[in-house]
């Protein structure tokens, strides 16, 4: 069953909401490692580290596969159902480039992707998570 239009658009800002909030939590997510490896405890929590590390190796592994992530498909195919614009490229070029007005060749969305992912590596290394002992 294929949504309504008016649903379809409502289905796709929740997707772009979502979307945001992913962005935010890996980047601002590194951030807070940094910042609070001595501060605040919670950055070193496993379960939080190891989501954080998957999900930034996964959206650099995109890249590099030429790939757009599954939640930029899914939103454009609602605009496109909704009958609104849809964009082509990847969720972070499109906004990115709205932002500063900089049109820039996929390849450095590649390197910056795997440049991130390798700080989030890094960061596993540098500040350790830790897991809870049992009691």
């Amino acid at each position: 069953m294929q949504p309504t239009p008016a649903l379809a658009a409502l289905l796709a800002d929740a997707i772009l909401v979502v979307h945001v909030g992913i962005v935010a939590f890996v980047i601002l997510g590194a951030i807070a490692i940094f910042v609070g490896r001595t501060r605040w405890p919670w950055v070193r929590g496993f379960r939080w580290r190891l989501t954080h590390v998957l999900l930034m190796v996964f959206i650099a592994l995109q890249a590099w596969l030429g790939a757009l992530c599954p939640l930029t498909v899914w939103e454009q195919a609602l605009r496109r159902r909704a009958g609104q614009a849809a964009y082509g490229e990847s969720f972070i070029e499109h906004w990115l480039s709205r932002l500063i007005f900089f049109d820039a060749p996929w390849w450095s969305f590649v390197a910056a992707y795997s440049a991130f992912a390798a700080l989030v590596l890094l960061a596993w290394f540098v500040v350790p998570p830790t897991r809870r002992r049992a009691t």
